[in-house]
């Protein structure tokens, strides 16, 4: 994967249940991690993978496994793999269905994956993005950006990573322009700031800012790699979140 600096647009990496990919090995199982981002569940979800629960009990907003740094994963069998997600405490004999059983994904052996189960509760989805967790050039950081808000803003959003501190943006452009639910960023290879970065999103071509993550400290760590997650207020169909799921991939 080209670690260049990307000073334009980047191209967006679409959302897929079905993801071609380059095995980094030979074992038979996938790592994954769950992301509950269903904002109008009506209780905490129990998560299945191809039949086994994986997941027990997860609350809107929730990742599992417990986020770590490195980040922490779960094995699971590769290939042609269904996903479903229920109501804790149901199953498919007794319905509380979120996710259905004809949701399958894609899973490359060895390969790590982060899982976002998203939408509303009467038509979720689960979306399976490949990670690249290798530590980028000396003297960068990585960031990618999946946006798991269905409520969001329906022509995309626009992602800008500005030195921390940064509260007008009018005269920087935007990393990521026009990011729509379903989608996630390519990461975003930029230099190490010892000040830190902020990020900013915004409803495409406005400049007034919905979310931010805006750390007190200076992040992040050189050399780190991170993902953030835009989600939806909790109760659904009411907007962005203003802040976002932070995980701290690397470092």
């Amino acid at each position: 994967m080209s670690r260049l600096l990307k000073a334009l647009p980047l191209t967006l990496a679409l959302a897929a249940l079905s993801i071609v990919a380059t095995s980094c090995g030979s074992t038979n199982q996938s790592q994954v991690r769950v992301i509950n981002a269903v904002p109008d569940a009506p209780n905490n979800l129990d998560v299945y993978f191809n039949g086994s629960k994986i997941v027990t009990d997860m609350a809107f907003d929730a990742v599992s496994p417990t986020p770590s740094t490195p980040a922490a994963y779960t094995n699971v069998a590769s290939g042609s793999i269904p996903i479903e997600a229920f109501t804790t405490g149901n199953t498919s004999t007794n319905s509380g269905a979120i996710v259905p059983a004809n949701i399958d994904a894609n899973l490359i052996g060895a390969t790590p994956y982060t899982v976002v189960l998203d939408g509303y509760s009467t038509e979720a989805i689960a979306e399976a993005f490949e990670d690249f967790n290798t530590p980028p050039t000396t003297g960068y950081v990585e960031f990618r950006v999946i946006n798991a808000s269905p409520s969001g803003p329906t022509n995309g959003a626009d992602v800008y990573f500005v030195p921390s501190g940064t509260t007008d943006i009018t005269n920087y452009a935007a990393q990521v322009p026009h990011l729509g639910n379903g989608q996630a960023t390519t990461y975003q290879n930029l230099p190490f700031l010892a000040t830190g970065y902020w990020m900013i999103v915004t409803v495409n071509g406005n400049k007034t800012p919905i979310a931010t993550y805006a750390p007190t400290a200076a992040w992040p760590a050189n050399g780190s790699i991170t993902t953030l997650v835009l989600l939806d207020n909790a109760g659904g169909n009411n907007g962005m979140s203003p802040t976002p799921l932070v995980l701290n991939d690397l470092n």
